[in-house]
């Protein structure tokens, strides 16, 4: 069964703040707040307005993140963007294909 852009998404994301995580704080587990934000990363994916017909967060018209949220996503999508690569090859490539 195909996943949904969104499905994807959230997958995406989720990968990205536990890597953050591990690798950036040195962690083994979500602090609360990255695990707020991945909860809220995942509301807000759930209510896109553009649903599959969705863009990158960064070329969206529509910001539906509060600010300080948005901060905390950007940081970790900052961090994360170049060593997915690394960490999740296949999933990095799909992600840009898509």
């Amino acid at each position: 069964m195909k996943k949904s852009r969104i499905e994807k998404e959230k997958e995406i994301i989720e990968l990205m703040i536990r890597l953050y995580c591990r690798k950036r704080l040195h962690t083994t587990t979500l602090p609360q707040e990255y695990a707020d934000l991945l909860d809220y990363a995942r509301k807000r994916l759930s209510y896109c307005r553009f649903g599959d017909n969705k863009t990158s967060c960064k070329r969206c018209p529509v910001h539906c993140y509060a600010s300080e949220k948005r901060e905390m996503i950007r940081q970790v999508m900052r961090w994360c963007g170049p060593r997915m690569l690394i960490y999740h090859p296949i999933i990095t490539i799909r992600h840009y294909i898509d």
